[in-house]
C-alpha cells in the first residue's frame, strides 16, 4: 500500500499546489485531497516540505530516459517532446514547476534538486550531440538547448504563447537543433 499512498499523496499535493500555490498548501488540504489521514504525511515524508521534494522527484522522474534511443538526433527530439510532454505541461504540473524554481532560490534541498535536473538536462543532450557535432561545438549547443527548452516552456506554460499547446515551442527546438546539425555537424 505505501507506493499507492505515497503516489495518492503527491498527485493531491499537484493539485493543491495548483489550486492554491505553495503558501497555501497545508498538510490538511493535501490529505483531504487524497482522502488520506494527515498523520500518513508524516509518516511517509517527514513534513510539508519532505512531501514538496518528493513531489518534484516525481516530476523529475518523468523527465528521465527510460528507453534505449541509438540515433542521436532522435534522442535529442525525445528530450525535446518528454520536456514539453502532457505530464510537464498539466497545470498542476507547471504551477508546482513555478513554485518549485521559486523555493529553490532560497531552500537548499529544493536548490539541490534543481542543480541536479539541470545538469542531467545538458547532460543528456551532449551526450547526443557528441555524435552530431564537432567537439568544440557540443558544450555550447547543450546549453543553448537546454535554455532554449526552459525558456520556451516558460513562455507557453504562462499562457503568452500558445495557450497551453506546445507543439510549437516543440517545432521550434526542434529546428534549432537542425540548423545547428546543419552548421556545425561532423
Amino acid at each position: 500500500m505505501e507506493p499507492v499512498r505515497k503516489k495518492q499523496l503527491i498527485e493531491a499535493t499537484l493539485e493543491v499546489m495548483a489550486e492554491v500555490g505553495y503558501h497555501g498548501t497545508t498538510i490538511s488540504l493535501i490529505s483531504r485531497r487524497a482522502g488520506l489521514s494527515s498523520g500518513i504525511i508524516s509518516h511517509y515524508f517527514g513534513d510539508k516540505q519532505g512531501l514538496i521534494e518528493a513531489t518534484m522527484h516525481h516530476l523529475l522522474d518523468a523527465l528521465k530516459i527510460t528507453q534505449r534511443i541509438d540515433d542521436p538526433l532522435e534522442r535529442i527530439d525525445f528530450i525535446i517532446e518528454n520536456n514539453f510532454s502532457q505530464t510537464q505541461g498539466a497545470s498542476s504540473a507547471t504551477n508546482t514547476w513555478f513554485n518549485f524554481w521559486a523555493l529553490s532560490l532560497h531552500n537548499e534541498g529544493l536548490h539541490r534538486l534543481q542543480c541536479i535536473n539541470h545538469k542531467r538536462l545538458e547532460r543528456n543532450l551532449a551526450f547526443s550531440y557528441r555524435k552530431l557535432l564537432k567537439p568544440e561545438q557540443v558544450k555550447n549547443a547543450a546549453a543553448s538547448t537546454a535554455a532554449l527548452i526552459d525558456g520556451y516552456w516558460l513562455r507557453y506554460s504562462m499562457g503568452s504563447v500558445g495557450n497551453g499547446d506546445f507543439s510549437e515551442a516543440v517545432a521550434r527546438c526542434k529546428q534549432y537543433v537542425r540548423d545547428l546539425v546543419a552548421q556545425y555537424g561532423r
